[in-house]
């Protein structure tokens, strides 16, 4: 590959895996994965939107996580079984620059969305009559946005760092989709100062997003603790459970992936890829459903109400 000219650099993704016996079920499989990650993630949506019980605060920001738990799969997913049928894997240095920008921006929003929604359980459980004071829908909207801008910014800086070098050695990327460290180990100039970068940016989204999760979840357990009443306690930890889990979800793997030396990463890293890319946008509308007795409780109303449509209009004809 020259390293000049980058319009001409091709890629070549490898993929999960080289065994032509196991990509035909692997497309299966993770083709029902994408098609309930998009069912999941804009049903959520659409409860939210049409019912009432559901319009409050906390449930503004789930629509927001489904919204980008469904960007975030679209960006890896489609690209992955495409290639898992094909025997052309060659990806362009734009779209591989593309696909890699879109990625980041979604992953660091979803960093800092958790970590606004911790802050709102924080705020509704600790300071319970301060809420709609200190959660408000301004406050909301201002937070959501700034956690889009700084997403954007960040990823434009991953970015940059990414794909600024020189590309001169081999164009055979060892993953299904353009990642940073795959990437990375085709550079051929020096990449320290921008593997540095990077990884400072990697912990000011993700250790600064666990801060302010860790404080908002001791608050949390230090209120909680003090409650005279064992039926408090029990519904406050349920309304954390789902959150907690989705959190572990998501920042278990992205640690794993990212905050470690780019040397020690082994064949693993694309099992931990699959699971946050892939299985984690589409669990988080199981998580924040089953658990969630608002939610079923409006897919219940939502269901009658669906049924009792169609006796109106079976009727009607």
């Amino acid at each position: 590959i020259m390293g000049g000219n980058h319009t001409q650099i091709k890629f070549i993704l490898l993929g999960i895996t080289d065994s032509p016996s196991a990509q035909t079920p692997l497309f299966v499989f993770f083709l029902l994965i994408y098609i309930v990650t998009l069912v999941g993630n804009i049903g959520i949506i659409i409860l939210v939107r049409v019912s009432p019980s559901l319009h409050t605060l906390m449930y503004f920001f789930l629509t927001h996580l489904a919204f980008i738990d469904m960007c975030y799969s679209t960006v890896i997913s489609p690209r992955m079984l495409a290639d898992l049928l094909s025997k052309d894997k060659t990806i362009s240095f734009s779209e591989c620059m593309m696909q890699f920008l879109i990625f980041a921006f979604f992953g660091s929003a979803e960093c800092h969305l958790l970590a606004m929604m911790a802050y709102d359980r924080h705020v509704a459980i600790c300071h319970p009559f301060l809420y709609v004071t200190v959660i408000s829908s301004h406050i909301c909207w201002q937070l959501v946005a700034s956690s889009y801008l700084f997403a954007f910014l960040s990823a434009i800086i991953y970015t940059w760092c990414l794909f600024g070098g020189s590309f001169c050695g081999p164009n055979r990327i060892d993953h299904f989709f353009c990642d940073v460290v795959p990437v990375l180990k085709l550079v051929c100039s020096d990449t320290h100062s921008r593997e540095m970068v990077v990884f400072a940016f990697v912990t000011i989204n993700e250790v600064g997003a666990i801060v302010v999760i860790l404080l908002s979840y001791i608050s949390i357990l230090h209120t909680v603790l003090r409650m005279c009443s064992t039926q408090s306690r029990a519904r406050a930890f349920h309304t954390c459970a789902s959150h907690l889990m989705a959190v572990s979800l998501f920042f278990g793997t992205a640690f794993f992936m990212y905050l470690q030396p780019p040397s020690s990463h082994r064949s693993l890293d694309k099992v931990g890829s699959i699971i946050y890319t892939v299985l984690t946008p589409m669990l988080n509308p199981f998580i924040y459903s089953l658990r969630n007795k608002e939610v079923k409780g409006a897919l219940v109303k939502c269901g009658r109400r669906s049924w009792q449509h169609r006796r109106v209009l079976s009727f009607t004809t």
